[in-house]
């Protein structure tokens, strides 16, 4: 009976495929992130060249990261089981009909509010950039920036889902696919081939996503599509982080009891 549940518990902390994944495309974004933080610091510091120009004297380096962000973009346009559910659901492969003609997204409401917020938020700092206060290194840092929090974003806390949207989980999320586009933003101010064209196929799908939202409402909807039932989630990433969550209470516990025995 122990060994039965010794084995259910080591089932519930193995990672997926997909999470697996996820994991993978955090640490090499957090890297590329502490690399053009150190080159930027080294510019402001020591006068040296400026962030874009270090990123063009390395066109090995440059190309490689374009076409892994580009390579990224072109598979979200086909389906494939190495990514979330929750930006498959658009496509029809995955539309498992429950039987159900009743159409609920929950999170639909609050779209065009964070549509709103991320705008004038970022708005800011175009600002800040066309009065010369912000130069195109922190433009191009804060969007490396946004890639580390996309990946906060499904691993660990996501502020959109737990404040706006209130969505179940990032399987029923319904701006999944804006991911890109959120993360781009910022090099719209940055007038490059290489920071445009990324911003430009970011745009194409997010709109991709929204049109098949109007067209196919039922696919994004948990009660009329199967496929987004937790029985049939390959991410199971609900799991990873209810036992963060634990881990997290666990610690405050601890913490709070040596505080108290520290007061005797």
């Amino acid at each position: 009976m122990s060994n039965e549940i010794g084995q259910k518990k080591k089932r519930k902390i193995k990672l997926t495929v997909v999470s697996t994944y996820h994991y993978v495309r955090l640490v090499a974004r957090s890297l590329t992130f502490l690399v053009l933080l150190v080159y930027y610091v080294i510019y402001r510091l020591m006068g040296g060249d400026e962030i874009e120009q270090v990123i063009e004297s390395h066109p090995a380096a440059l190309i490689f990261i374009w076409a892994f962000f580009i390579v990224e973009m072109i598979l979200r346009f086909f389906p494939s089981k190495f990514e979330s559910p929750g930006c498959q659901k658009q496509f029809a492969k995955n539309y498992v009909k429950t039987g159900n003609t009743k159409i609920e997204i929950q999170d639909n409401n609050a779209v065009m509010l964070v549509a709103l917020i991320w705008i004038a938020f970022n708005g800011v700092f175009g600002a800040l950039h066309m009065q010369g206060i912000l130069d195109d290194g922190i433009m191009i840092l804060l969007c490396s920036f946004y890639s580390v929090c996309d990946m906060i974003c499904i691993l660990f806390f996501c502020p959109f889902q737990s404040w706006l949207l209130k969505n179940k989980c990032c399987c029923t999320c319904r701006i999944y696919n804006w991911d890109y586009a959120m993360m781009f933003t910022p090099l719209f101010f940055v007038q490059k081939s290489y920071t445009w064209s990324l911003l430009v196929i970011s745009m194409a799908l997010l709109a991709r996503w929204e049109i098949t939202f109007y067209k196919y409402p039922e696919r994004f909807s948990e009660t009329t599509n199967g496929y987004l039932h937790c029985q049939n989630c390959t991410e199971k990433l609900c799991t990873h982080k209810k036992q963060l969550k634990s881990l997290w209470q666990k610690i405050a516990e601890y913490t709070q009891e040596r505080i108290k025995k520290l007061k005797l």
